[in-house]
């Protein structure tokens, strides 16, 4: 009897899902924690930046009354004090620590950004529309890490309407397709590309990868529940079924092609609007 199996794969699927919403909640909660200081500090160094060129303006002032002293004690006493401190390297320098310090914050902005986009815990699971590409970019920079040592990501966007959809779990497809792709590539440095296009009432994600491929005997099986290729400890078989059920959920589809030793592209298919909707709205009103 079948029953048993079914109801413990639907028991994990759930487990699972429930462990993806509790991270993306706290994902969405450490992001809002970091948020409130990063802006204090963001908009802080705004300001001194300002000092800082005003300073600098008083310290031009200072160097043109110095050369008035000529060779008298003062001067001297100046001129000494500038060597200790080093005021010509001083001046090179600051500017290039504020400018660093500032490319490093607005980057833990950007990425606390992201976490927050990727989570969007606070839609409260609501359909909205969105942009699809916006998530794509939120995603890749969540995951860059497991990328950036393996692959170079190409992007090939296409023109895309916002669609209706729940955004946060198409990043959790996103992530899980693009993860895939990384783990795909095992020995040299590969290349995933992402491809995105508009037809009719419709849009596609395409995630491609130049990694080890999967065997034509696979395919069929790769939707399923705890089936997985990689090694025993480095896969749950969870990810691509849930991915699979959340593009179901979003009446889309996700079909797969693949050449063992080529790569392998995953094409996620959606409706710009859901059928549902779509279809209430094209019924005509009754007079």
């Amino acid at each position: 009897m079948n029953l048993p199996m079914s109801l413990s794969e639907a028991q994990d699927k759930l487990m699972q899902s429930e462990k993806l919403a509790s991270i993306g909640q706290l994902a969405a909660g450490v992001a809002h924690e970091i948020n409130n200081p990063i802006g204090y500090i963001f908009s802080n160094f705004g300001m001194l930046e300002k000092y800082v060129a005003r300073l600098f303006a008083m310290l031009a002032a200072y160097e043109a009354a110095e050369a008035s002293m000529g060779h008298t004690p003062e001067g001297a006493r100046l001129a000494a004090l500038r060597a200790e401190v080093e005021l010509d390297f001083l001046k090179e320098d600051i500017p290039v620590l504020m400018a660093e310090s500032k490319e490093g914050i607005t980057r833990v902005r950007t990425i606390v950004q992201n976490l927050k986009d990727f989570s969007r815990v606070d839609t409260s699971q609501a359909w909205v529309l969105a942009d699809l590409h916006h998530g794509l970019d939120s995603t890749l920079n969540i995951v860059a890490n497991e990328l950036k040592y393996k692959a170079d990501v190409i992007k090939l966007y296409g023109d895309l309407p916002d669609i209706e959809c729940l955004p946060s779990e198409l990043n959790q497809v996103f992530m899980n397709l693009l993860v895939n792709a990384a783990h795909a590539i095992c020995s040299e440095r590969g290349t995933i590309t992402l491809r995105t296009g508009h037809e009719g009432v419709s849009v596609w994600v395409e995630v491609a990868d130049t990694g080890s491929g999967i065997d034509k005997d696979d395919l069929a099986r790769i939707f399923d529940p705890f089936f997985t290729t990689k090694p025993i400890g480095q896969g749950t078989g969870l990810g691509l079924s849930l991915s699979y059920g959340i593009v179901k959920k979003h009446d889309g589809q996700i079909e797969v092609t693949s050449e063992p030793g080529v790569g392998t592209t995953f094409r996620v298919t959606l409706p710009v609007v859901r059928p549902v909707v779509r279809a209430e709205q094209e019924t005509p009103v009754a007079a």
